[in-house]
């Protein structure tokens, strides 16, 4: 590791590359895992679906001693008009590349193709209910989202836990472009349903994977301006459980002493 600090109640990592981010994210957040677990028989989780994840989810999926049948899985976010068996969706880039990996006592996906995508929200609130979230594992947008809670949208005191984003704004949507799901930004979908900044900070314990040099200017945005709904992201540092994952790349922009 090259560097550890705090910025208000969040701990901050930084490593020498996304292999190296990645194996640490996994090695802490397997820890939460296994202590859940003995506390309370099963553990409820949240995952994002992102390139930005893969050396996490790698590294998690071979933790030692992790019950995984005794782990609720749930995402966060899937485009509205997508099915769960189209390459773009988020449901298929985690069933391919993480669930299929290992038996999980439950996965709850979002349905993109709902006829009604607000009942679609009451559906999957009405799941994480019934399954309070105990860790969620964020990535960070180049425009400070997590999950699909853009900027325009993000509303940190909104109590509803799963919400539609039906204006997915442009640098959102040439981010998708740019992680390769779709050719052009005039193919990606223009609404998506997400779990709300409230539904994913309500989480026990939040680990935020972020590397690459495309997101340095957000890191720095998040970790060293106002907390607030402009950088949605930022909601992290209030949360009393919530370690922060960097590169070397995604700190590069960071102040001297941070």
């Amino acid at each position: 590791m090259l560097k550890h600090f705090q910025v208000d109640e969040l701990d901050v990592y930084v490593h020498e590359d996304r292999e190296r981010m990645g194996k640490a994210a996994a090695a802490l957040g397997g820890e939460a895992l296994r202590k859940i677990i003995t506390e309370k028989g099963e553990v409820n989780v949240i995952f994002a679906s992102s390139p930005s994840q893969d050396t996490l989810l790698e590294a998690l999926s071979k933790e030692p001693a992790i019950d995984w049948g005794r782990v609720n899985a749930f995402h966060m976010d899937e485009y509205i008009g997508v099915s769960e068996n189209q390459p773009q969706s988020f449901a298929n880039y985690l069933k391919m590349d993480f669930f299929s990996k290992v038996k999980f006592k439950e996965v709850f996906y979002i349905n993109g193709m709902a006829e009604n995508p607000e009942s679609e929200c009451e559906r999957y609130s009405d799941l994480i209910m019934k399954h309070p979230t105990d860790v969620a594992f964020l990535g960070i947008g180049e425009n400070g989202h997590i999950a699909f809670n853009d900027p325009h949208i993000a509303n940190f005191f909104d109590p509803r836990l799963v919400i539609i984003n039906d204006s997915l704004d442009e640098k959102c949507r040439e981010q998708q472009v740019a992680d390769g799901w779709f050719p052009s930004v005039a193919d990606v979908p223009g609404s998506a349903i997400t779990v709300s900044v409230y539904g994913l900070l309500k989480a026990a314990y939040v680990f935020t994977i972020v590397p690459g040099i495309r997101k340095s200017k957000i890191v720095k945005t998040c970790l060293e301006e106002s907390i607030g709904n402009a950088c949605p992201s930022s909601g992290i540092r209030v949360h009393r459980n919530a370690k922060l994952f960097l590169d070397r790349d995604s700190a590069s922009l960071l102040s001297e002493g941070s």
